[in-house]
Protein backbone atom coordinates (compact mmCIF):
# COMPACT_ATOMS: atom_id res chain seq x y z
CA UNK A 1 0.00 0.00 0.00
CA UNK A 2 2.77 2.85 0.71
CA UNK A 3 5.61 2.93 -1.54
CA UNK A 4 8.22 4.92 -1.53
CA UNK A 5 10.18 5.18 -4.59
CA UNK A 6 12.31 7.75 -6.23
CA UNK A 7 9.87 10.59 -8.47
CA UNK A 8 11.20 10.73 -12.42
CA UNK A 9 10.75 14.08 -14.57
CA UNK A 10 8.28 12.35 -16.30
CA UNK A 11 5.56 11.29 -13.42
CA UNK A 12 2.56 13.86 -13.25
CA UNK A 13 1.83 15.07 -9.68
CA UNK A 14 -1.86 16.25 -8.36
CA UNK A 15 -1.12 19.74 -7.30
CA UNK A 16 -2.73 21.48 -4.72
CA UNK A 17 -6.01 22.45 -7.15
CA UNK A 18 -6.28 18.63 -8.11
CA UNK A 19 -5.99 17.74 -4.64
CA UNK A 20 -8.72 20.25 -3.85
CA UNK A 21 -11.08 18.98 -6.61
CA UNK A 22 -10.75 15.39 -5.55
CA UNK A 23 -11.73 16.27 -1.93
CA UNK A 24 -14.45 18.06 -3.31
CA UNK A 25 -15.85 15.34 -5.05
CA UNK A 26 -16.77 13.03 -1.33
CA UNK A 27 -20.58 12.56 -1.13
CA UNK A 28 -21.79 15.90 1.47
CA UNK A 29 -17.85 17.92 0.92
CA UNK A 30 -18.23 21.49 0.83
CA UNK A 31 -15.71 24.27 0.66
CA UNK A 32 -15.55 26.79 3.81
CA UNK A 33 -12.85 29.23 4.87
CA UNK A 34 -13.44 30.15 9.02
CA UNK A 35 -9.97 31.22 8.75
CA UNK A 36 -10.20 34.02 6.34
CA UNK A 37 -9.04 33.58 2.28
CA UNK A 38 -6.42 30.94 3.22
CA UNK A 39 -6.28 28.25 4.33
CA UNK A 40 -9.10 26.64 2.09
CA UNK A 41 -11.34 24.16 4.65
CA UNK A 42 -13.28 20.97 3.15
CA UNK A 43 -16.22 19.88 5.30
CA UNK A 44 -18.56 17.33 5.57
CA UNK A 45 -21.23 18.28 7.24
CA UNK A 46 -19.97 20.64 9.97
CA UNK A 47 -16.60 19.04 10.79
CA UNK A 48 -13.50 19.86 8.88
CA UNK A 49 -11.05 16.87 6.97
CA UNK A 50 -9.21 18.49 5.03
CA UNK A 51 -7.38 21.86 5.28
CA UNK A 52 -5.62 23.36 2.09
CA UNK A 53 -2.59 25.84 2.30
CA UNK A 54 -1.02 26.96 -0.44
CA UNK A 55 1.28 24.00 -0.69
CA UNK A 56 0.67 21.71 2.02
CA UNK A 57 -2.72 19.91 3.05
CA UNK A 58 -3.79 18.95 6.36
CA UNK A 59 -5.35 15.62 6.82
CA UNK A 60 -7.07 13.76 9.75
CA UNK A 61 -5.38 10.26 10.20
CA UNK A 62 -5.86 7.57 12.52
CA UNK A 63 -2.94 7.23 14.61
CA UNK A 64 -1.03 4.35 14.15
CA UNK A 65 -1.42 5.04 10.42
CA UNK A 66 -0.52 8.83 10.81
CA UNK A 67 3.20 7.37 12.45
CA UNK A 68 3.29 5.31 9.83
CA UNK A 69 2.99 7.54 7.05
CA UNK A 70 5.37 10.36 8.25
CA UNK A 71 8.12 7.03 8.73
CA UNK A 72 7.82 6.71 4.95
CA UNK A 73 7.45 10.18 3.20
CA UNK A 74 9.27 12.78 4.32
CA UNK A 75 6.71 15.02 3.16
CA UNK A 76 4.34 14.10 5.61
CA UNK A 77 5.07 15.79 9.37
CA UNK A 78 2.66 15.66 12.53
CA UNK A 79 0.00 18.28 11.41
CA UNK A 80 0.63 22.21 11.87
CA UNK A 81 -0.93 23.63 14.55
CA UNK A 82 -3.59 20.64 14.87
CA UNK A 83 -3.63 17.55 17.43
CA UNK A 84 -0.14 15.94 15.76
CA UNK A 85 -1.36 12.48 16.66
CA UNK A 86 -4.34 12.63 14.42
CA UNK A 87 -3.50 15.44 11.50
CA UNK A 88 -1.11 14.73 9.53
CA UNK A 89 0.21 17.93 7.40
CA UNK A 90 1.64 16.56 3.79
CA UNK A 91 3.83 19.25 1.28
CA UNK A 92 2.78 19.01 -2.17
CA UNK A 93 6.09 18.85 -3.35
CA UNK A 94 5.91 15.68 -5.66
CA UNK A 95 7.25 13.12 -3.19
CA UNK A 96 4.16 11.46 -2.65
CA UNK A 97 2.48 9.63 -5.04
CA UNK A 98 -1.00 10.48 -6.30
CA UNK A 99 -2.73 7.37 -4.95
CA UNK A 100 -1.38 7.49 -1.46
CA UNK A 101 -2.58 11.45 -1.66
CA UNK A 102 -5.99 10.21 -2.91
CA UNK A 103 -6.16 7.53 -0.22
CA UNK A 104 -4.98 10.21 2.62
CA UNK A 105 -8.21 11.86 1.32
CA UNK A 106 -10.64 9.33 1.09
CA UNK A 107 -8.92 8.12 4.82
CA UNK A 108 -9.41 11.28 6.25
CA UNK A 109 -12.84 11.73 4.94
CA UNK A 110 -14.29 8.26 5.99
CA UNK A 111 -13.07 8.84 9.61
CA UNK A 112 -14.48 12.67 9.96
CA UNK A 113 -17.88 10.96 8.13
CA UNK A 114 -18.53 7.87 10.04
CA UNK A 115 -18.01 10.02 13.47
CA UNK A 116 -21.41 12.09 11.76
CA UNK A 117 -24.06 11.83 14.26
CA UNK A 118 -27.14 9.94 12.51
CA UNK A 119 -29.07 12.76 11.34
CA UNK A 120 -26.08 14.27 9.40
CA UNK A 121 -25.14 10.96 7.95
CA UNK A 122 -29.01 10.83 6.51
CA UNK A 123 -28.79 14.05 5.16
CA UNK A 124 -25.54 13.80 3.41
CA UNK A 125 -26.36 10.26 1.56
CA UNK A 126 -29.58 11.84 0.78
CA UNK A 127 -27.91 15.12 -0.59
CA UNK A 128 -29.98 18.09 1.84
CA UNK A 129 -26.72 19.58 3.13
Amino acid sequence: MFLNYPITRTEIKMTIQEIQEYSLTKTGAYEDHPFGPEPTVIKVATKIFAIIGVDSISLKCEPFTADHLRQMYLAVKPGYHLNKQHWNSISIDGTVPNDELKWMVDHSYELVSKSLNKVLKKQINSSDI
